[in-house]
């Protein structure tokens, strides 16, 4: 039954920003085809992406049935890849990838341009209702990332380090890490 809502969804709505984003990060090809898709699907390799940009576009315009079958299908990516992400109040535009699927969770209220890279063990957002991370087109996060406070941007070509710990804006084309320093106690 709930492939029926998923293919209404797909035959009454606009397609054209999930195709790309499907072609550019799941597919990797130069053009769009609904046979790779299925195919690669069906070889269930590295499908989190995929699924989540359907749940995320049927969560913003689908139906009340087809917005509870997204939030069904997120729940089960929650299980399955360890990787929340919110899905009606986040964008993430073309290009978005993950390197190791463990660990990752992104409040509400993010926009994220072009090319965003993350890797595991990353933590973006926060509780408070008012709060909104926008970051910018070709940002790269690395491993047990948290960015975390308010009202944060971070900007364009922005490369975040692993271990690091991000509470401000970061402006374009910069590349930020926390220093880490080891203290070694003797025990006698």
């Amino acid at each position: 039954m709930k492939y029926i809502h998923i293919i209404k969804f797909l035959m009454t709505h606009d397609l054209t920003f999930l195709k790309e984003c499907w072609r550019v990060e799941f597919l990797k090809k130069s053009k769009f085809s609904w046979k790779h898709l299925l195919k690669k699907l069906i070889e269930k390799e590295n499908t989190y992406i995929a699924w989540w940009r359907l749940a995320s576009e049927m969560a913003k315009y689908g139906n009340k049935k087809q917005r509870k079958l997204a939030y069904k299908i997120n729940k089960y990516l929650i299980v399955r890849y360890a990787v929340e992400i919110g899905l009606e109040n986040t964008f993430i535009d073309v290009g978005f990838s993950i390197t190791h699927y463990s660990s990752i969770v992104f409040y509400d209220n993010i926009r994220a341009g072009k090319n965003l890279s993350i890797r595991q063990n990353t933590t973006i957002g926060s509780k408070d209702e008012g709060a909104c991370f926008i970051l910018g087109d070709n940002v790269t996060i690395g491993a047990n990332v948290c960015i975390l406070g308010g009202k944060i941007k971070i900007g364009n070509n922005v490369v975040i380090g692993a271990m690091s710990f991000v509470n401000k804006d970061i402006p374009d084309n910069c590349t930020v890490y926390t220093q880490k320093t080891n203290t070694i106690i003797q025990n006698n």
